[in-house]
């Protein structure tokens, strides 16, 4: 393997980003008022796409360490407030070139599925949420697992068994882990689900399969009747890591997901779809590149 430089990843990236634009992206766009503006769309993307592989995880930062080493690929670099509202302005945009690159990968055609979902905190757990940009939306949760008391949304996620996001979205966290599932896998048909204990529920299940086929398959508890084959429950265990795995790479890489410092609904699900996005092109770097950006290296 032979390193490389950030430059060349943001090249690639940009690449990657502007070919869909220019393809797709901007006709999503028409009829968008205003004039072109001239630190292009395929730019901002770029930038966003990035954050998360360089270790800076606040935004005035990450602007500053972009204009400090590498103006001249961004030679009208914003300010961190412009970047900021562009940022906004594209997320759907930026999620529109996640779900086609999921569609180009064939990641579509997997039919077997890890569900999960992970808490994501917006604020302290005793602070006055009544004039939060928050309330109304988000809720209190518990996350048993971690003993972990919160305020804020449970990111709710289908993945490939390689741990690879189809689906996702942001629940209040107060909602019961069956009800928060299915922002989610209505929008699958015809798959096997892998999930935890804490989807059970006979009734639900049956409901899930007859309006989408998905058969969902969790470890069972010691005092149901009808219990998993001997050796079915260690395999799902096994298999439910990748999913662990995939959260933890989240949390830990760039800009950690339990504090992404958002002040209201749009920043945050701004941060959220740039992180699942940038998680797939970090897939994608190395599947068509060799590159890994774990390590800023590439096979030769």
């Amino acid at each position: 393997m032979t390193s490389i430089p950030i430059s060349e990843v943001m090249l690639v990236i940009y690449f990657l980003s502007d070919e869909w634009y220019q393809q797709e992206g901007r006709q999503l766009l028409k009829g968008k008022p205003g004039v072109k503006p001239v630190f292009s769309d395929s730019e901002v993307m770029t930038l966003m796409l990035v954050q998360d592989f360089i270790p800076y995880p606040g935004e005035n930062q990450y602007i500053g360490y972009i204009r400090a080493n590498y103006l001249d690929l961004f030679p009208k670099l914003l300010t961190q407030s412009q970047y900021n509202r562009r940022a906004r302005n594209l997320r759907l945009l930026v999620e529109a070139f996640r779900q086609h690159w999921v569609q180009a990968l064939g990641l579509l055609n997997n039919r077997d599925l890890l569900l999960d979902t992970k808490p994501v905190p917006v604020m302290g757990y005793k602070r006055s949420k009544k004039h939060s940009a928050f309330a109304g939306s988000a809720g209190y949760g518990v996350c048993v697992s971690r003993n972990l008391h919160y305020y804020g949304y449970k990111l709710v996620t289908l993945t490939t068994l390689e741990g690879l996001p189809l689906v996702y979205d942001l629940v209040a966290a107060n909602l019961d882990e069956r009800v928060a599932a299915q922002a989610v896998v209505y929008r699958v048909r015809g798959c096997r689900i892998y999930a935890d204990k804490g989807f059970l529920g006979e009734d639900w299940q049956h409901q899930l399969r007859q309006h989408t086929g998905n058969r969902l398959f969790t470890a069972k508890r010691i005092n149901q009747t009808e219990q998993n084959p001997t050796e079915f429950d260690p395999w799902l265990n096994s298999i439910r890591e990748r999913i662990e795995g995939f959260f933890n790479e989240l949390q830990n890489t760039g800009r950690n997901l339990e504090r992404l410092l958002a002040k209201t609904v749009l920043g945050l699900t701004t941060r959220v779809i740039t992180k699942m996005t940038s998680h797939l092109v970090k897939f994608m770097l190395r599947q068509l590149y060799g590159i890994d950006v774990q390590t800023f290296t590439r096979t030769a």
